[in-house]
């Protein structure tokens, strides 16, 4: 026997049971994860996991290193977070694109379209998250917490009509449209309180493992209790960005986790599945440590791209005949609005019609804004080499 099947027979655990169940009119099996933390045997964190862990925890400080360094904070959390709600809605199928984002906030006055309203609703349900933990009355990490975003990812979407805010109270599965043929089918909606208790106490208990294996363990346990009827591959992903500036290993949330799921995607429910059906965290902790790493890496690289492009087209801005204040206040705001039109700098900067057309047009003279309607009037206009080192990864996925 080789020593890699001797090590895989010596650290198969159960982590779980399958009991049976009905659900639409069908005797099926449920899966019941134990509780964390892996036992039977404990997991072991080797040589390899932990080279894994420590290029995963250096890659999160080089990163919040990158955020601190940057000359605003808020820009670089504008970019990153929304490329992580445009992924993260993608996965799930939602067909919105970063610049389908960005074009709906430049334009205050349309309403978005079903895909970009579930991004949206994203980006409110981690902002309201963030502020109750950031507050010393706010609601602590909890289930109370995670339904409350739940309540505002899902309100007026797709699956609203499917308890928004509300643990389940009915059986639900992944996969076909029948629980027979179903690829995972979770617990019993009867056993989710004891689940989801056992979870909450696990995030507040202490525990020999390193916070970054933690929140692996914690993603995994959440998708397979699965415990609302829709919105859980997103509230699940969300959740490792609350446990990484809860825990601090980042100051904020920019970790674009989801891009290394989307890229993975087949790799990613995989490792899920062998959890459940080998027993096998070590190897799930190992793709989530590299996905920390490789993407915390990347994001770095990333920010110097970012900030180096802004300084070298302010140089460009100041250097233009026709700059003005206002065309240089205008600049300054455009990492956060990175698709403009003349009524939007005249809100942004505050000024008449003339003085932001004027402005806007040094822009378009030191070739930072580019107009992308062709039209003459109603014109947009968008910071094209900012957009395009932002937008990697959350183009759609066409097949065939």
């Amino acid at each position: 026997m080789c020593l890699n099947q001797m090590r895989q027979q010596t650290m198969k655990r159960s982590t779980g049971q399958y009991i049976r169940t009905l659900a639409g009119g069908e005797t099926i099996s449920a899966f019941m994860p134990f509780g964390l933390p892996p036992r039977a045997p404990a997991l072991r964190i080797d040589h390899r996991l932990g080279a894994r862990l420590r290029a995963a925890e250096h890659a999160l400080a080089r990163l919040d290193l990158a955020g601190e360094l940057v000359p605003s904070l808020d820009w670089f959390l504008y970019a990153f977070v929304r490329k992580e709600a445009v992924i993260s809605s993608q996965i799930e199928g939602t067909q919105a694109t970063l610049i389908d984002l960005l074009t709906f906030e430049a334009e205050h006055e349309t309403v978005p379209s079903a895909d970009v309203e579930e991004v949206c609703n994203y980006l409110e349900a981690l902002s309201h998250a963030r502020a109750q933990l950031a507050v010393a009355d706010g609601l602590p990490l909890s289930m109370r917490l995670l339904n409350e975003t739940h309540r505002h990812l899902m309100q007026g979407v797709r699956g609203s009509d499917k308890q928004p805010g509300e643990v389940r109270s009915s059986q639900n599965w992944i996969g076909d449209s029948r629980p027979g043929n179903a690829a995972y089918v979770p617990p019993p909606f009867i056993s989710l309180p004891a689940l989801l208790g056992d979870l909450e106490k696990y995030l507040h208990m202490d525990d020999d493992l390193p916070a970054l294996v933690r929140i692996g363990l914690v993603h995994v346990q959440f998708e397979s209790i699965h415990p609302y009827l829709d919105g859980n591959g997103r509230i699940g992903r969300l959740l490792i960005a609350l446990l990484l500036e809860h825990w601090g290993l980042l100051k904020a949330p920019l970790l674009c986790i989801s891009l290394f799921f989307k890229r993975h995607r087949a790799e990613y429910f995989r490792r899920l599945n062998a959890v459940r059906v080998e027993g096998d965290w070590e190897e799930w902790t190992d793709f989530f440590l590299d996905g920390v790493a490789t993407i915390a890496d990347e994001a770095v690289v990333s920010a110097r791209e970012l900030f180096t492009l802004i300084t070298t087209d302010r140089a460009r801005v100041l250097a233009q005949d026709t700059t003005s204040v206002s065309a240089l206040r205008l600049f300054e705001l455009l990492p956060n609005h990175p698709i403009i039109s003349v009524a939007a700098a005249m809100r942004l900067i505050n000024t008449s019609k003339p003085t932001a057309t004027r402005a806007v047009e040094t822009l378009v003279a030191a070739g930072i804004l580019v107009e992308t309607t062709g039209k003459k009037r109603d014109r947009s206009f968008a910071y094209q080499a900012y957009i395009d080192c932002l937008r990697t990864g959350t183009e759609l996925e066409h097949v065939g």
